[in-house]
């Protein structure tokens, strides 16, 4: 059922990582569906993946020659800030020629200067944040919006209750919805269906410490007979490669990136990942036990503190980043062996799920556009 709502102008901001950029693009597809004759411009920051992957789902992108902000001291702050200038210039310039009904931003760095714009001129604005732990960004624009759609309960510590929704992160559909059976999937990887999958995630570049653990385990997994997909990231391929070629090949699948995540989320058992917060929500979207290790390189603690949302719901296992090349390989086969263990985390992270988050978000912005 859609809205005949005509000439309506939303505009999208922020990115930075795919954690930021997905989010975006199914925020924007889930109100294209509702609203007839909606136009939709993206404002990022010059350089980083949004100017890819934007264009690439169809939509206008302008770029904001912002950057971050650096936590230690450092000449890149003195950049920083003549960015900072301009991009505020840039964002007035881009909001007075495109007179959006709406501003979403989804976290990033081009957010900051497009939603400060946008709230001082009194155009509605929302956020949305995906983490548990919100972003100094976030946490600054937060008193200025109008409404705030997150991913965790008990938000209100960082953000004023009465501008909460509850919505959850949307997530790649096409990703979780797993069309496929399970046996289908382990076979496409060229895997038996008969045993247990681990799918181990280093994320696109490689998480060090995640594809140690797997490569420091791979003895085991053999003696264990668990088969493992194991996605290394493109800077640990090579090393993946000539471990795996040593007579484990029937047992591993190894690749740098998995173009087919639903048939990779359908063939697994058992998750290990990083704990971004869209990989935390695609998790609970396809209802998969998992194992996180938290990125430590991240600002404030974030992937930690979304991880401990889970843990401490006894939905999800956490092992440390400097524990993971010890011990991580023994995490792993612990759980895959204990089926009362793996049902109960797949009940309870399944529990945890919000579907239809980019759908309940594009309802949220439809009733500020009518309010306006």
């Amino acid at each position: 059922m859609q809205h005949k709502e005509p000439n309506i102008k939303i505009l999208i901001s922020g990115g930075g990582t795919g954690g930021h950029v997905f989010p975006a693009i199914a925020i924007a597809e889930a109100l294209k569906a509702k609203l007839q004759n909606a136009e939709f411009l993206f404002v990022g920051a010059k350089g980083r993946m949004e100017m890819e992957k934007v264009p690439a789902a169809g939509y206008k992108i302008k770029a904001l020659p912002i950057a971050g902000f650096q936590r230690r001291l450092t000449m890149k702050n003195v950049s920083f800030f003549f960015k900072l200038i301009i991009s505020l210039r840039k964002a007035r310039k881009i909001i007075r020629n495109f007179q959006p009904d709406v501003v979403i931003g989804v976290g990033g760095y081009a957010s900051g200067p497009v939603l400060r714009v946008a709230s001082k001129r009194k155009i509605p604005t929302l956020i949305q944040e995906q983490n548990s732990f919100p972003g100094i960004t976030n946490r600054i624009l937060a008193r200025s919006v109008d409404r705030i759609c997150v991913a965790y309960d008990n938000m209100e510590r960082f953000f004023p209750k009465e501008k909460i929704y509850v919505t959850g992160n949307p997530v790649r559909q096409n990703v979780v919805e797993m069309k496929a059976g399970r046996e289908d999937a382990a076979q496409y990887f060229g895997l038996n269906p008969d045993r247990k999958i681990v799918l181990a995630m280093g994320g696109s570049l490689g998480a060090r410490s995640v594809n140690q653990g797997i490569h420091n385990a791979l003895e085991q997994f053999q003696e264990n007979e668990v088969q493992i997909i194991w996605q290394t990231g493109k800077h640990y391929i090579e090393q993946a490669q000539e471990a795996v070629n040593k007579g484990l090949t029937r047992l591993i699948h190894v690749t740098d990136f998995i173009s087919r995540m639903d048939l990779a989320y359908a063939a697994a058992d058992l998750i290990v990942s990083r704990a971004g917060a869209i990989a935390i929500s695609e998790i609970q979207a396809v209802g998969k036990p998992a194992v996180f290790v938290p990125s430590p390189n991240v600002a404030e603690d974030h992937q930690y503190k979304n991880a401990m949302a889970l843990v401490n719901y006894h939905a999800a296992k956490l092992v440390e980043d400097k524990n993971a090349p010890e011990n991580l390989g023994k995490e792993i086969i612990t759980l895959i062996n204990d089926e009362k263990e793996l049902r109960k985390l797949n009940d309870n992270i399944a529990k945890l799920a919000k579907t239809g988050a980019a759908n309940t978000i594009a309802g949220v912005v439809i009733d500020m556009i009518k309010k306006k």
